[in-house]
């Protein structure tokens, strides 16, 4: 396959790439694993397609950094090839193990998340990626504060022992463990540093991961008063535990149109009119893949 700034606009070729790949990896995964085990074979053929997109990406970066491709032709190509692989890998998971609703419905929103990401990591604006900090190390710095704050008071000397007596019970109060602090997308964007995490909706049991993600953006909160908390939502149909993130104080939640509204002007990159004038599961998917879909009722899920 020739690797140019052209493969952004290569969907045919792309296809038909990716799904001879997938016939060559069906032919050695089926001698390997037999047609009962189709579970096997299902995360075998996942598994090879997503290797085979990386390859191509990594193939298409290198060419495009000798030939000094605009960020957006580079990220226009990725999008391009990361929504291609999807399609076959889709098409070939549903020929071993055909899909019901809740898997299906599961898997195109789990497919939207890194392609959504895509944009943060080829953008066209100045955005620095950031590794955010682990539960331990903010501990350790909040811990730091209140012992010097505490150990030059006014006080005796047992006075201050009772009141670091009672800042490491309150510690034990917050959490038996270590708090996972790390979301889907943390970046800094004209200085200011933003943690995102991603959700293709909210469903009618999301109290747990509600009050997780209050904690853990009140906790950032705490690190620096200019930490911002975002919440990109892929539905437009949600309930009371969106609501109640989006009213929080300490989380900017977005859903559906307005989701790409904020990529757009974070990265630079206008991603629903993309979504817009290149995803057509219809016409892109192979006939029997689309028939299967709509006799199933599984089409009503193909929404970005």
């Amino acid at each position: 396959m020739e690797i140019n700034k052209n493969i952004r606009y290569a969907k045919n070729e792309l296809l038909q790439y990716f799904r001879s790949r997938a016939t060559e990896f069906l032919s050695e995964i089926q001698l390997k694993y037999g047609s009962t085990q189709y579970k096997k074979q299902a995360s075998a053929i996942n598994k090879s397609l997503i290797t085979s997109k990386e390859s191509l990406i990594e193939n298409v970066m290198q060419k495009a950094g000798k030939e000094a491709w605009t960020n957006q032709e580079k990220l226009e190509s990725v999008l391009m090839i990361t929504y291609t692989s999807y399609i076959v890998m889709l098409e070939s998971r549903n020929d071993v193990w055909a899909y019901e609703y809740m898997t299906f419905s599961r898997r195109i929103g789990e497919l939207w998340e890194p392609f959504c990401k895509l944009c943060f990591s080829y953008p066209i604006n100045d955005i620095e990626l950031f590794i955010p900090p682990t539960f331990l190390q903010v501990k350790e710095r909040l811990t730091s504060e209140i012992e010097d704050y505490i150990n030059n008071l006014t006080i005796t000397n047992k006075e201050k022992e009772q009141l670091l007596i009672y800042y490491s019970k309150v510690w034990s109060l917050v959490t038996s463990g270590e708090i996972q602090l790390e979301l889907d997308l943390h970046f800094i964007f004209n200085g200011i540093r933003y943690n995102v995490d991603f959700k293709s909706g909210f469903g009618s049991n999301e109290k747990g991961n509600t009050n997780r993600l209050l904690l853990v953006a009140s906790i950032y909160k705490n690190i620096e008063e200019d930490y911002q908390c975002l919440l990109f939502v892929r539905s437009a149909d949600n309930n009371h535990y969106f609501d109640t993130l989006k009213n929080s104080g300490v989380w900017q939640a977005h859903s559906s149109s307005d989701t790409y509204v904020q990529i757009n002007h974070f990265t630079g990159f206008d991603l629903k009119t993309w979504i817009e004038n290149n995803v057509n599961w219809e016409n892109d998917f192979k006939n029997e893949t689309f028939n299967f879909l709509q006799t199933n009722e599984l089409t009503q899920y193909l929404i970005w």
